[in-house]
């Protein structure tokens, strides 16, 4: 068993994040995403790379006027006119860059080794006459000579550096390699070593774990595992690796990992996976009858960590493979019992949906559910009307009229396009009985032609409570209002 102490975690989300084609953080969505990371527990919070841009300085800066208990970083070159801009922002500490494989060294800076280190050594000197904590770090390290590393790091904690660390810049490490290294590195340094690793091959987080475990006292790390290319090391799955594997204190809050995965998704518009491990949409989702007849018993049967140990609830898919323990499981979600009877005819309907293709949403359970057992209850909310305009030189505006516990509402949203209008619109409307969010939208066309049926399938949130719900039609608004409604309703019932 590894025997890890005294970890800290830097999280390149804000920067690393950025290196993902198509992904631009405005000033506000960085701070928004820093004060989750500081909420969570993250040590140090890289912010962005100072010399990029005025535009990235005032995030910086921003960030680090926040007063956030975590260490404020920027990214630097060895180029003191780097330092400058990082000092600028204010902020704590530098992550200081510095090429050290051959390869980089001679095609990328056009240098030798000694140029290089003297680059290297006289930046760290400089950030460190001005107050900065610094930590120099190795890219490319895992192509480098490691004696030529390490005679680098030496040197420079010899000048100031606080901490350096070793850089799989293309991911091309293996974890028994990594400890082997970071046993080596760490006997030889006196200061702490980290470890920055690409996913390149899928093994950045077998390869963080392995440097900890080789005595790394720092692990680079970005939400979601977002980054360029392949991305970095998946912050949540090394931190429930090491809470739950390995039984390491690590200090985050993990109940807060979910809602930050979901932040940072809908922030940088990049979707996590459904299969991805711990925060996928299919990491606490059953189907299969044999599984829930388990986790009926023991939810351990088919669960490694309980869900609310991430922030999460589990979730019960119905379709053809459903049997009763499913169906079960997911009525007692909904507050409602029923006899063996009842059961077998609403198990009969969800395969018979099932049969067709579609699947069961959590309003379509209780819609049959309420039918077979004879219940009805009254719609709080029910739509009226809508109308919505939009074109290529139109906001996109729409207007809704409402009943709300009795009341006519009217309100108006303006959105991304008519969809998003149309839900800002009903989210005004019912915001006097509820907070409502939209988690995820994903619509598929049924059939074929531009007259197409369209499914719909939204997932709602209020106060932590979570529905999916359907709309079809051949409207693709009319579909999404439909399955909006239907799941609002559910979430406000008493």
């Amino acid at each position: 068993m590894a025997l890890f102490e005294n970890i800290r975690f830097l999280d390149t989300t804000l920067r690393d994040g950025e290196q993902t084609p198509g992904v631009a953080l405005k000033t506000e969505e960085k701070v928004w995403i820093a004060r989750k990371l500081d909420d969570l527990g993250v040590d140090i919070i890289e912010a962005g790379s100072a010399i990029t841009s005025e535009g990235e300085r005032e995030a910086i800066r921003a960030v680090a006027a926040e007063g956030l208990d975590a260490e404020i970083c920027s990214y630097c070159r060895i180029m003191k006119q780097d330092v400058d801009y990082a000092l600028e922002c204010d902020v704590d500490s530098i992550h200081l860059v510095a090429p050290v494989s051959d390869l980089h060294i001679s095609v990328k800076l056009k240098k030798d080794r000694e140029a290089l280190k003297e680059m290297a050594l006289s930046t760290t000197e400089y950030a460190k006459d001005h107050g900065l904590i610094v930590e120099l770090s190795g890219e490319d390290a895992s192509r480098a000579d490691l004696d030529f590393l390490k005679d680098l790091y030496k040197a420079g904690v010899e000048v100031g550096a606080d901490r350096v660390c070793f850089c799989d810049t293309v991911g091309l490490l293996v974890p028994e390699k990594t400890t082997e290294i970071f046993k080596e590195l760490t006997s030889a340094i006196d200061v702490p070593v980290a470890i920055h690793c690409h996913n390149d091959f899928g093994l950045a987080v077998s390869n963080t774990i392995a440097a900890l475990n080789g005595g790394a006292r720092e692990a680079h790390m970005t939400i979601n595992g977002i980054g360029e290319r392949a991305g970095n090391t998946a912050l949540e799955e090394v931190i429930m690796a090491l809470e739950w594997l390995y039984k390491y204190d690590t200090g985050i809050k993990t109940n807060e990992l979910y809602k930050v995965s979901r932040l940072v998704s809908r922030l940088t518009g990049l979707a996590v996976a459904p299969n991805k491990s711990l925060v996928g949409g299919n990491a606490f989702t059953h189907e299969a009858g044999i599984h829930v007849h388990g986790l009926l018993a023991d939810t351990s049967t088919y669960e490694p960590i309980t869900p609310e140990s991430i922030g999460r609830e589990r979730q019960i898919v119905l379709g053809k493979h459903a049997g009763k323990s499913s169906v079960t499981l997911a009525l007692k979600e909904l507050g409602l019992d029923v006899d063996e009877s009842q059961l077998n005819e609403i198990v009969a309907r969800v395969k018979e949906l099932g049969d067709h293709g579609k699947r069961v949403t959590d309003a379509d359970l209780q819609t049959i559910a309420e039918t077979v057992l004879d219940i009805y209850r009254e719609s709080k909310v029910k739509l009226e009307e809508f109308t919505v305009v939009s074109g290529n030189k139109a906001i996109p505006t729409a207007s809704v009229r409402l009943t709300v516990d009795g009341k006519e509402v009217v309100e108006a949203g303006i959105g991304d396009g008519p969809v998003d209008a149309t839900f800002e619109g009903i989210r005004k409307a019912v915001s006097g009985v509820a907070d409502i969010h939209l988690e995820e939208y994903h619509v598929d066309s049924i059939t074929g032609g531009t007259d197409a049926l369209v499914e719909v399938l939204v997932k709602l949130s209020k106060e932590g409570k979570m529905v999916t719900s359907r709309g079809a039609r051949t409207d693709i608004i009319m579909a999404s209002v439909e399955a909006v409604i239907n799941g609002i309703n559910q979430l406000i019932q008493d």
